[in-house]
């Protein structure tokens, strides 16, 4: 490789540890700010499962450091959370010189759209699907056993829930870059409906604990963001289309 080749190759690695940089600062003074309030993040994370405990029950911390290192925990998973808009802005700055301009008109509201329905599944899971969830296991108790919840598996549990309830909000922006890529189409999709409000059971059922309340909450969501994903996929394949035949 010439010095003329490896200068771009250069400058562009530059670019990236500047923007990978930037990205990481960003987590870091968001996290600065927030470890204050460590405590108070935690407990309003807890409030769907303390508000249904039976009375006089509690949450305990079986290990020492557990009552400090777990609200930490938290707080930095909650920092990288907040950051995501500006992260993900931070990658879209470094590919997008790269990329055609249908391809921009494509990803630039993916990006956009896929942040918000994370979110949105998380938000879905929290104010919906954990009152529902943990009402149904603290009543389903065995009399004379007392409810007394880890904070670090109630932290590991919830976070699992974001995360499955958060990918698969995304099923959207997925059905749209496969028909966008011709993968498939939204006709073929319509045809494997039945396969797909299956599928949809079956990863509620993998993914949320063994209720029908969680299981149906994350299997109705998806199937409707299906639908969507097929109506909104319909612009995009004819978008590509036209590009195409420019």
């Amino acid at each position: 490789m010439s010095v003329e080749e490896s200068q771009p190759l250069i400058s562009h690695l530059i670019e990236l540890r500047d923007r990978l940089l930037r990205a990481i600062i960003c987590v870091l003074v968001v996290f600065a700010v927030l470890v204050y309030w460590a405590n108070d993040i935690y407990s309003l994370l807890a409030t769907p499962l303390t508000e249904r405990l039976p009375a006089g029950a509690t949450m305990i911390a079986t290990n020492v450091a557990t009552p400090f290192f777990t609200p930490i925990k938290l707080t930095a998973i909650v920092a990288v959370f907040l950051s995501v808009p500006y992260i993900l802005y931070q990658i879209w700055a470094f590919v997008a010189p790269a990329l055609y301009k249908q391809e921009k008109r494509l990803i630039y509201p993916l990006m956009f759209s896929s942040t918000f329905l994370f979110y949105l599944g998380v938000g879905f899971a929290y104010y919906v699907v954990f009152p529902l969830v943990f009402g149904f296991l603290t009543s389903t108790a065995p009399q004379g056993v007392t409810i007394a919840t880890d904070i670090s598996s109630y932290l590991d549990f919830v976070l699992t829930i974001f995360l499955a309830f958060g990918v698969c909000f995304e099923v959207p922006v997925a059905i749209i870059l496969l028909c966008w890529t011709g993968i498939t189409t939204p006709e073929d999709l319509k045809a494997k409906r039945p396969y797909i409000v299956v599928a949809a059971f079956v990863v509620g059922m993998l993914l949320t604990p063994p209720d029908i309340f969680s299981q149906t909450l994350l299997a109705i969501p998806m199937w409707l963001l299906f639908e969507i994903g097929i109506l909104v996929s319909r612009f995009y394949v004819s978008s590509n289309g036209e590009g195409q035949e420019d």
